[in-house]
């Protein structure tokens, strides 16, 4: 695996992890990983983690699946870094290995899509990665400092490792999840597992996606409520008036859902 030069992002600097393998997936994929301004100012800090879903839509509008709209999830943990509004944390961007996405990220086998391999996904993310990135930065240990996010198939992919590594991921940011996949298979997934630890979790759907996209989003808060979540306690749900199905939409929730998993201490 090759690490390209540290980069400015603002007062942060993003770094690129290039030919990344697994020993759970095929193929290589990259890492890209965020730190804060202040990382190399106080080498007495250690940092909370976000291991982000897509990570080629994150920061970079050059690589983003739509080119030009990305997340710029930089630049908003700089922003909301220097109000104070956030503590400053390490963001961890995967990137998807396009083809494989929809294999990797389903966490059920679809008769007709295929799928099935976010257990695999789920072992590479918390066995190797989370070690890799670990042995390279000062992270804060515990389920209280490590959140995981992603939108769409990887919102679905982040409430499922998100509850099967409760114990490993405190925080999730939920965004647009693809409910409907395998025939709602998530929200009986859901309703019948082990919910203890409850993970602090942002979960939205913008207006403009699909009624039926809306629908799915709030059976979902449902069943969470129903396990125990609280609204405007350990969940936050959000419908986003105007909000559509893309990057540029995402990209408007990265400072609420930030201010609402890692606030300022």
């Amino acid at each position: 695996m090759r690490a390209s030069e540290a980069v400015a992002a603002g007062p942060g600097q993003l770094r690129k992890f290039e030919n990344y393998r697994s020993r759970y997936l095929p193929g290589e994929r990259t890492l890209i990983v965020y730190v804060p301004g202040i990382y190399e100012r106080r080498p007495d800090l250690r940092f909370a983690v976000l291991y982000m879903q897509d990570g080629q839509n994150l920061f970079d509008p050059a690589t983003s699946f739509i080119q030009g709209k990305y997340w710029r999830v930089g630049e908003t943990a700089d922003r909301l870094i220097a109000e104070g509004a956030i503590q400053p944390l390490v963001i961890v961007g995967i990137y998807n290995t396009g083809k494989r996405r929809l294999r990797e990220y389903a966490p059920s086998k679809d008769r007709r899509l295929g799928g099935g391999g976010a257990d695999r996904y789920g072992r590479m993310l918390t066995r190797e990665i989370k070690s890799f990135v670990e042995s390279q930065y000062r992270t804060l240990s515990g389920a209280a400092n490590t959140g995981i996010a992603g939108s769409s198939l990887g919102g679905l992919l982040t409430i499922y490792l998100g509850l099967r590594y409760r114990k490993i991921f405190g925080k999730m940011a939920v965004l647009s999840p693809s409910v409907w996949w395998n025939q709602r298979w998530i929200l009986n997934y859901v309703e019948r597992g082990r919910v203890e630890p409850r993970p602090r979790m942002w979960l939205d759907a913008g207006t403009q996606e699909s009624a039926r996209e809306i629908d799915d989003v709030r059976k979902l808060r449902d069943v969470l409520v129903n396990r125990g979540w609280r609204e405007g306690h350990d969940l936050r749900y959000s419908e986003i008036q105007g909000g559509k199905h893309d990057e540029a939409a995402w990209a408007l929730r990265v400072d609420p859902f930030l201010r609402f998993l890692f606030p300022a201490r």
